[in-house]
């Protein structure tokens, strides 16, 4: 992906940009000693462990593993893709990215950002002053929304007609190209064009910055389907974003609780009522993308569904969908509503705090996941309870290992009436712990092999790799890491400006990557002058190996088998 842009354009970029103005226009630092520290805005935690190097100009958290350059902070906090990152971060800097076939495709995505919201304003503004009016107005006044609920999130109206959005933006075949690109246009067998959204009440829908990246739409009487979104588009992915996301997150300076519910209305009946902590899914099952995104924003998560089958089966699938992200700092709960109701007719009869009691109610995830199973089977039976494993054992394998996992095996041991070393037995292997560990700091060159603490060094001190000498023998060697060493002595000879954020820029979507970033937070407790010797030492006992080694081969294979070539090799490797 940074193939795309010349990796000297990133290098002078990341010179430009300060890591720690980045990070702390987002989550606000304090001084720690010569980096600077927060709580980690990835997951909850009440002990700062997130940390920014000035000197290092990278990000790293010794809780959850999270751990970047400033590009890598933009595409994880504001969910950017790379491409997105640079641009944002080249604004900032004043700078132009360079003019490629990817660059190319930017100023379009704009452009769509721009007429996205020009057609939600122009919703908004026919809600107030087109001549159908009435029956919109009123719909919503019958929903018991107030004035300030309905400009909160821009709530507007399509009115009927075939063509009103094509008319109003489609001036030529552009426009109407980017109109259909957006998903507001639909087409009929002859090809025809006219606006996908008529006659529906509009909910504007944002990603997580705020920018409006589709529609949903509802009809006001009987007609199909009640609710229409947006088809996916460049910008709109359902699978991706939530309703009601950003204005939760820009209602509470912190999230500690999301809540997960399965309509527009939902959400901005609860943020009437004082409750702005809902978001919803858009037509669609809440998928680990979502989760993803949800987990990163709150500690807890409660789903609130209807209680009856489809409601139930709906929760499992959230359920199944949490396994791999299970553990940690965060919980998640389901809540189940009464038969025929939803929150927006509970919130309306009982009121915001009843509400938020069943909410506190709410049943565990890992008392929902044992309820769902044992619903199953007849657990009074020991055949009932053999079945019991068998149908938890592909689950509980798709959860991380760790204490919530061993906790819930021990429960599940407990219902079916046996122990955990019987359990383990059955169930295989353990699922890998998702959790980076934070490793201990590298205090001398004996805790580690040569190689690591030489490509550590460089990391962190890339201006020493200038007193190294010689290295060119090195690649003949066989060596677990060299490979990795040799590429970052290749490019710092042909880059020596680079500094430790660029290097680990440049190793983005390689398979290094999560390895360097590693090593570039790990502690040297060394002195500058110590480093330069011991990573000196290190390079020309490496090339002093791989002498001997070419040396032996040469020898092995007989003076009258050599080439020319290899003869005069020989002589100068004797000499």
């Amino acid at each position: 992906m940074a193939g795309q842009i010349p990796p000297q354009f990133i290098d002078d970029l990341l010179t430009r940009v300060d890591v720690v103005d980045v990070v702390d226009a987002r989550v606000p630092l304090k001084k720690a000693g010569k980096n600077l520290q927060a709580c980690c805005p990835f997951h909850n935690e009440k002990t700062p462990s997130f940390t920014v190097s000035p000197e290092k100009q990278f990000y790293h958290c010794f809780g959850c593993g999270a751990h970047g350059t400033a590009i890598g902070f933009l595409m994880e906090y504001d969910q950017m893709s790379f491409p997105e990152a640079i641009q944002e971060l080249a604004d900032l800097a004043g700078m132009t990215v360079p003019t490629t076939s990817f660059v190319n495709a930017q100023p379009s995505r704009q452009n769509l950002y721009d007429l996205t919201d020009k057609v939600s304003q122009y919703y908004v503004h026919q809600l107030h002053n087109h001549p159908q009016k009435t029956a919109f107005v009123n719909y919503l006044q019958q929903r018991g929304l107030s004035a300030q609920i309905i400009e909160h999130f821009n709530i507007g109206m399509a009115p009927d007609g075939w063509d009103n959005v094509l008319k109003t933006f489609g001036a030529n075949d552009q426009a109407r190209k980017q109109l259909d690109e957006v998903g507001l246009l639909s087409s009929n067998d002859k090809g025809r064009q006219y606006d996908r959204f008529r006659n529906r009440i509009m909910f504007p829908i944002k990603d997580r910055r705020g920018r409006v990246v589709g529609f949903g739409g509802r009809v006001l009487d009987d007609s199909t389907p009640k609710y229409l979104n947006s088809p996916e588009t460049p910008l709109f992915h359902k699978g991706n974003e939530l309703y009601g996301l950003f204005q939760a997150r820009k209602a509470n300076r912190k999230l500690e609780r999301i809540i997960i519910v399965e309509g527009y209305m939902d959400v901005i009946v609860l943020t009437d009522h004082g409750i702005t902590n809902a978001v919803a899914t858009l037509g669609t099952a809440t998928t680990p993308d979502h989760l993803r995104q949800l987990l990163r924003s709150a500690p807890e998560l409660v789903f609130c569904f209807d209680g009856d089958r489809a409601g139930r089966e709906a929760a499992w699938r959230a359920a199944e969908n949490a396994m791999p992200l299970l553990g940690g700092n965060h919980q998640l709960k389901f809540m189940f509503l009464a038969d025929g109701e939803d929150p927006d007719s509970v919130v309306r009869q009982q009121g915001a705090e009843q509400f938020n009691r069943l909410v506190g109610q709410a049943q565990n995830y890992s008392d929902f996941f044992l309820a769902t199973l044992e619903a199953q089977v007849d657990i009074s039976s020991m055949d009932g309870r053999a079945r019991l494993i068998e149908i938890a054992k592909p689950y509980l394998r798709q959860i991380p290992a760790g204490i919530y996992r061993d906790m819930l095996e021990q429960r599940l041991a407990e219902k079916a009436n046996t122990n955990t070393a019987m359990l383990h037995k059955h169930l295989g292997k353990s699922a890998e712990n998702t959790v980076k560990k934070h490793k201990k700091p590298l205090k001398s060159s004996s805790a580690i092999s040569p190689i690591r603490m030489a490509i550590t060094i460089l990391l962190q001190h890339p201006e020493l790799h200038a007193e190294i000498g010689a290295f060119d023998k090195l690649a003949s060697l066989e060596r677990a890491g060299l490979t990795i060493l040799v590429q970052l002595l290749e490019t710092l000879s042909q880059n020596p400006h680079l500094t430790t954020a660029m290097l680990l820029e440049r190793a983005r979507d390689s398979e290094h990557e999560g390895h360097l970033h590693q090593l570039a937070q790990q502690t040297l407790t060394l002195s500058a002058k110590e480093l330069q010797h011991e990573l000196t030492g290190i390079i020309q006992q490496l090339q002093q190996q791989a002498i001997e080694q070419r040396h032996a081969y040469l020898v092995a294979k007989g003076l009258g088998n050599l080439t020319d070539e290899e003869r005069i090799e020989i002589n100068s490797l004797n000499s």
